[in-house]
């Protein structure tokens, strides 16, 4: 099973999910750590991640190939929609 975490900003979110989830699964479920920006796909790799990359197109590229994709609920919707309430 392979797991993807996204985070951005200091990554901070992403740190915990990704420690949180590490002691929780088997050592054979693999954490792929979706970072908007290098600092976010560092810290997410120190926490446990196997893997990592960085950027809106290693986003949109990596997110098709995993079972499970985990984040702040931030990044299901645009800035935009947050403005309305």
């Amino acid at each position: 099973m392979r797991i993807a975490v996204v985070d951005g900003q200091g990554g901070g979110i992403g740190k915990h999910i990704t420690e949180k989830l590490r002691r929780e699964f088997p050592e054979d479920v693999e954490f792929l750590a979706l970072g908007t920006n290098a600092l976010a796909t560092s810290v997410m790799l120190r926490a446990g991640a196997n893997e990592g990359v960085t950027g809106e197109n290693a986003v949109l590229y990596n997110a098709g190939r995993v079972d499970l994709i985990v984040g702040p609920i931030s990044i299901l919707f645009p800035k935009e929609i947050f403005a309305r309430f």
